[in-house]
């Protein structure tokens, strides 16, 4: 399967700073304990230090080239939490802009071992924390453009879902096919007894081999269908016909793959 990315990655590089920064300025000065909308048990404060922390992992591990056993988890003395994102970003930023996209780098996606695999994926991981942290404060939530969104959503199907998932060893209770569209790209999320996968489908039309197989199908703008797959939307904002079986045991397997 070619993991690479469906956007731009100079762009995805440009927009982990840019949402980085709307996360750190969102969380200055909001109260820590503010609960995140549909996260049972996760708070502002708690968010920031996730992906303050996260940054620190990625770097460590694309300088180590393997998974770290150690980094900065949590800020330093007298260090808020808005400098914490803040610095760590602005660090990984400067180590990944050093290196070609292209250029071979240790991942845990045998898919993309390339330094693009993190820009995508920490891009993906800022974008979905900002939106958590401006829904806990009642702000605004700021616009995700269609493109962002649509390869947020092709991530988690083939990175989570496709990925993840089948390195845990993760089936499905039932046989099932979801099909997923948004813009003009479409996929295929196929769940059995024996395994599972994700994969895009060239353009946005399925063919008929594959569309006398699918038991169920969600659509919507692709931004409600990138925030309802990370399941930070209610069902309501997609479009969901067929099997609603399918698509429920697909929905609780991406909780489980994105925990």
């Amino acid at each position: 399967m070619n993991g690479r990315a469906l956007i731009d990655l100079t762009r995805l590089l440009d927009i982990l700073e840019i949402e980085a920064t709307v996360l750190a300025e969102t969380v200055d000065g909001a109260r820590e304990e503010l609960r995140i909308p549909n996260c049972p048990g996760l708070t502002v404060g708690e968010t920031a230090r996730h992906i303050g922390s996260v940054y620190r992992m990625a770097l460590a591990w694309i300088r180590t080239g393997d998974s770290p056993e150690t980094w900065q988890r949590e800020p330093g003395p007298f260090q808020s939490l808005r400098d914490y994102v803040i610095t760590g970003t602005r660090e990984l930023v400067d180590e990944l802009a050093r290196h070609d996209p292209a250029e071979p780098c240790s991942t845990w996606w045998a898919a993309d071992p390339t330094y693009g695999f993190w820009r995508r994926r920490m891009a993906h991981e800022t974008v979905i924390h900002r939106v958590d942290v401006q829904a806990a404060t009642d702000l605004p939530i700021g616009e995700i453009a269609d493109e962002v969104a649509v390869d947020g959503i092709d991530e988690i199907l083939t990175l989570w879902f496709g990925h993840r998932l089948t390195v845990q060893g993760v089936v499905g209770t039932t046989d099932g096919t979801v099909a997923v569209r948004a813009g003009e790209k479409a996929w295929l999320v196929r769940v059995t007894t024996g395994g599972l996968g994700a994969w895009r489908v060239p353009g946005r039309d399925i063919d008929r081999a594959d569309r006398g197989r699918v038991d169920a199908e969600i659509t919507g703008p692709p931004s409600n269908v990138y925030r309802y797959l990370w399941g930070r939307m209610p069902e309501r904002a997609v479009n969901r016909e067929g099997d609603i079986d399918a698509i429920n045991q697909m929905w609780a397997l991406l909780r489980l793959a994105t925990r």
